[in-house]
């Protein structure tokens, strides 16, 4: 286990836990809520439209390339 002197590390990058023990990890950065944010319906929509049809091309390919709805399945 390593030490490291206490005059070189500053308190701000430090990052304790709940039991008093010093985090491994990097410090955390805090949450940001955008409360203006109107369009998240839409864009939610527009990206599982996108997603579905990536889906639909993919099962398209793997049956032209393999003959078989699921590959490996029936």
């Amino acid at each position: 286990m390593t030490t490291s002197t206490p005059h070189l590390i500053s308190k701000a990058t430090l990052v304790v836990t709940e039991y008093g023990k010093q985090n491994m990890f990097a410090y955390e950065a805090p949450m940001e809520l955008d409360e203006n944010y109107t369009n998240y319906l839409e864009e939610a929509e527009k990206t599982n439209g996108r997603w579905a049809m990536i889906g639909f091309l993919a099962l398209i390919l793997s049956y032209v390339s393999t003959g078989q709805v699921i590959p490996g399945v029936y």
